[in-house]
């Protein structure tokens, strides 16, 4: 079983996603629906996304969390869970980046 940890960054996102939600928020509410079922699924099996070819990740991930393998889960058309892989004698834990939406995401991977 994979163990799931929130970057310290989308942990932040995640917590006013969730008030937002709270106050009935139609997108906020879809979006943390997305989010649960991705985590669901990475629960299940942590390469339930799609690897990512080294020569395409974003300088932005190598430098902010020192990577050694990224992967995208498609939440919908529009939505993309990014996360890594941790792999310890014990235990092997998936730590989500980022989700972020389709135009957001071919910013980030350079993709016009």
């Amino acid at each position: 079983m994979t163990e799931i940890q929130l970057s310290q960054e989308f942990s932040k996102e995640f917590a006013t996603l969730q008030k937002r939600a709270e106050k009935g928020e139609g997108e906020a509410e879809y979006l943390l629906k997305l989010v649960g079922k991705g985590i669901t699924k990475l629960v299940e099996s942590r390469e339930a996304g799609q690897k990512i070819q080294k020569r395409l990740w974003p300088k932005y991930y190598v430098q902010k969390y020192g990577i050694s393998n990224l992967w995208r889960l498609r939440l919908d058309d529009y939505w993309r869970m990014i996360y890594t892989l941790l792999n310890g004698k014990i235990r092997i834990v998936a730590v989500i980046l980022d989700v972020i939406d389709h135009k957001e995401y071919n910013k980030r991977f350079g993709y016009k």
